[in-house]
């Protein structure tokens, strides 16, 4: 079944809830290691071929309704000319936008088309392959997210120097080069054949409610309004880590069709409060698929219990509140599958 309204009705009229991880094509699975023996990760995500094929183990394995696009939301940074590799591990970038100075090192290594294009060679081969009643979906990094990286070289600690760039001229010098590029990006993903297309931004929920208010919800809407001005019935799904329901009241973006929360948000509460606007995607713990099966089902059920009653049920898409981790027992990734379509029906 799909992700959204076309969901499977079983024989007494009822529906199953659909489910599907971020970064379910992975680390941990065999199937992946396995084509990472004689590849790295960049060439994984370049070869439209291998990129399809980590895309489908997961879905033949462990039938999720959802299969997202593997690939990597930093290859922006890499078409404005600020290097990328993964030689190290953690992506490296050449140079980082310290000063306004830096924004003049930006240049683009080729258009939008030609340099997105085994992205968008991945989505039509996997359109091909896809069954039918499965959801593709492609991704980008949200626009604060992947300025963050490109200021800090990462997404993580207190993003200080991202900060000072508000107010220095960065931030805003930034979004005039990215923007035009990241917005082509998700319509060359569209055109490829994704049913939806995700905006993650992992990094966001390090600024406080007002700069999100003020410095990244007019690009978010910028973007959104853009892409749907181009494909209105694909989704949108924007993904934010670390924020809380102030933010996410916030946002009031018709062009939004999904809202991705992480395990800090009380999933019933979020959807009595925005599933009237929107689709709610998540929201257990990743940490938590580390623990013996039988602790992990009942941290399952007990998520389960505390919506199945919710006059939104329709609205949620079960998941994890972000991706999983490295080194997570893939059988308790395909016995949480099997669990949640057996039993999560309304």
């Amino acid at each position: 079944m799909g992700l959204f309204h076309d969901r499977t009705k079983q024989e007494n009229g009822k529906s199953t809830i659909p489910v599907w991880f971020m970064r379910q094509a992975g680390r941990y699975h065999d199937h992946y290691q396995n084509i990472k023996k004689n590849s790295d990760f960049m060439t994984m995500c370049k070869n439209p071929e291998l990129a399809c094929e980590i895309t489908m183990g997961p879905i033949l394995e462990f039938g999720f309704d959802g299969a997202i696009l593997f690939s990597d939301l930093l290859f922006p940074l890499e078409q404005l000319g600020m290097g990328l590799n993964y030689e190290a591990g953690p992506p490296q970038l050449g140079y980082k936008l310290e000063t306004l100075n830096d924004l003049k090192k930006l240049h683009l290594l080729n258009s939008a088309e030609e340099f997105y294009s085994f992205q968008n060679k991945a989505l039509l081969y996997l359109k091909n392959r896809l069954p039918k009643n499965k959801t593709l979906l492609g991704f980008v990094g949200a626009p604060f997210t992947l300025y963050a990286y490109a200021v800090e070289g990462s997404h993580s600690g207190n993003l200080i120097s991202s900060k000072k760039g508000f107010y220095d001229g960065r931030f805003e010098g930034f979004m005039d080069i990215l923007m035009p590029q990241l917005e082509q990006n998700l319509l060359i993903q569209a055109e490829g054949g994704a049913d939806a297309l995700c905006l993650f931004d992992t990094a966001v929920g390090e600024l406080d409610l007002p700069h999100f208010k003020t410095f990244v919800l007019p690009h978010l809407r910028k973007i959104s309004k853009k892409f749907k001005s181009h494909f209105p019935d694909k989704k949108l799904v924007y993904y934010s880590k670390h924020t809380n329901l102030y933010y996410l009241r916030e946002i009031q973006d018709d062009n939004i069709d999904v809202l991705g929360i992480d395990w800090r948000l009380n999933l019933a509460g979020t959807l009595n409060l925005l599933g009237k606007d929107y689709y709610i995607q998540g929201n257990l713990d990743p940490s938590l698929l580390h623990l013996p099966f039988e602790i992990l089902k009942d941290k399952w059920l007990d998520l389960w219990n505390s919506v199945r009653e919710n006059e939104f049920l329709e609205k949620w898409i079960c998941g994890l509140g972000h991706g999983v981790l490295p080194l997570t027992p893939q059988e308790n990734v395909k016995k949480s599958v099997d669990l949640i379509q057996t039993n999560f029906i309304y």
